[in-house]
């Protein structure tokens, strides 16, 4: 038995040449034109007025003037970087023009860059060209979309990871242990005659073993990854007057939420990003959770009991001065980390029996942690901010090797490739024959090569480089 080299599907490159405005859309200081293409430096070069570009050499900057071809008159003053290729971030040759940032510049450059042979970039198409001529694997592309839109530091961090090939790495490694395998199948088929042992069946389920336990790590980090990417939500329950709104508030250091003593203010779900230490938290302000009659509020209830299911972290925010309701910690309890923010901890009327229970519940969940505040005076809201950084922190360390996974995509690719391997695992386990184990190798092989572009159709790719802006 043979195992097929996988195959590319990989798109050819086109021979046109393409440009686009690679800053952000509007007014700047400067704005940077990107031009990739085998004719890129010799359409420049038309409208160029300086050093010959064409005579440059790779990975240098020169100084000149941008003339409008149609009358001869200078547009701006420019600066020209050339990349020839292979060295370029496409693969291709490359110029970056940086000229002022005025929308009409910006703008009269396309038109004279298309008038001299170039063509206007779709969506993603510098990207995906460095995909096409292997600058990237389909994962590093699509961490190049990350980095773009991180939204703080840990997100930054994740997507850098990936897009300098962590990610990569680890699965090139497991589909290296993968094919180990295959071949140990495909000798014991090849001599099944004959008394030779190359390895045995619980020698292969350990190799087996060990991969599932691998992928589904990978996969398993999917939750905790696309919280940071996103903001990791985090949902501010509790009764009616409990302070909810109060406490948002001095998070977000705003008057975000309405504060009042009437039960029932807040009739609806509030949502708030803020940034503490490397994190981007979205908080939600929920309602109230009571017993009432009025249907409107009943609504927002019933939404306050959904963003619990979404939130990865729950704040329990529990009146001091108040009975402890039955049902609210249990309701909280079931987000992968819970803060019990006992609050109005600066005024006299104390329950004691309400902060005992509250002290017991938490002692009996290890996901659970228990915070004296005061949303009015800010009393306790440090530690609070440093129980969210560590509840953060355990998250991000979920991943393996500071790898964590934060793409929708990737994560079903991985749960596939873990179902494939379970079964090689029970296959192995059941003395089924070699090459019906090799089946399930082969899927899970190819699973991974979805994530990195080995294996994929025109249609996953025209999807994934759609939404990348024009100029990237």
């Amino acid at each position: 038995m043979r195992f097929p080299l996988l195959e590319h599907d990989k798109m050819t490159t086109t021979n046109e040449t393409i440009c686009a405005i690679s800053t952000a859309p509007g007014v700047g200081g400067i704005a940077v034109a990107r031009i990739s293409g085998p004719d890129a430096i010799a359409i420049t070069n038309k409208i160029w007025r300086g050093q010959s570009l064409s005579e440059a050499k790779s990975h240098t900057a020169h100084l000149g003037t941008i003339i409008d071809t149609t009358d001869g008159s200078p547009l701006d003053q420019a600066v020209a970087t050339i990349f020839r290729g292979p060295r370029s971030f496409t693969g291709e040759d490359t110029v970056e023009l940086a000229v002022h940032g005025s929308r009409y510049v910006q703008r009269r450059l396309l038109d004279i860059l298309c008038m001299s042979g170039a063509r206007l970039a779709e969506a993603g198409e510098f990207t995906r060209r460095a995909f096409t001529n292997g600058r990237l694997d389909l994962a590093q592309a699509e961490a190049v979309a990350d980095v773009i839109a991180s939204k703080s530091r840990s997100a930054h961090r994740i997507a850098m990871t990936q897009m300098r090939g962590g990610f990569s790495q680890r699965l090139a490694q497991l589909r290296e242990n993968l094919l180990e395998l295959a071949s140990l199948l495909e000798l014991e088929l090849d001599f099944s005659e004959e008394d030779v042992e190359f390895a045995s069946r619980t020698k292969l389920s350990e190799i087996a073993g060990q991969l599932n336990d691998e992928i589904n790590r990978l996969h398993r980090s999917f939750a905790a990854g696309n919280a940071i990417k996103d903001g990791i939500p985090v949902a501010i329950i509790g009764t009616a007057n409990a302070g909810k709104s109060s406490l948002l508030n001095i998070l977000l250091g705003d008057d975000r939420a309405i504060i009042s003593d009437i039960p029932g203010t807040t009739r609806d779900t509030i949502e708030e990003t803020i940034e503490v230490g490397d994190y981007l938290f979205r908080f939600i302000d929920t309602a109230g959770i009571r017993e009432t009659s009025d249907r409107i509020e009943q609504i927002g209830i019933d939404r306050s009991l959904k963003a619990i299911g979404k939130a990865r972290i729950v704040i329990a925010v529990v009146d001091a001065t108040a009975p402890l309701p039955d049902n609210i910690l249990d309701q909280a309890a079931m987000a992968e980390h819970m803060i019990i923010a006992i609050n109005k901890t600066d005024l006299k009327a104390i329950n004691q029996e309400t902060i005992e229970r509250a002290r017991l519940f938490a002692d009996a969940h290890t996901n659970c942690n228990l915070i004296e505040i005061s949303a009015l005076t800010g009393l306790g809201i440090d530690n609070l901010q440093q129980t969210l950084l560590r509840s953060a922190e355990s998250d991000a360390a979920a991943g393996t090797d500071d790898i964590l996974v934060t793409n929708a995509r990737h994560a079903q690719a991985l749960a596939q490739a873990a179902e494939s391997t379970a079964r090689i695992i029970e296959g192995l386990s059941l003395q089924l024959p070699p090459d019906l184990i090799a089946q399930d190798v082969r899927q899970t092989i190819h699973h991974l090569s979805e994530i990195t572009g080995d294996i994929s159709s025109s249609e996953i790719l025209a999807t994934i480089f759609s939404r990348f802006c024009i100029g990237k």
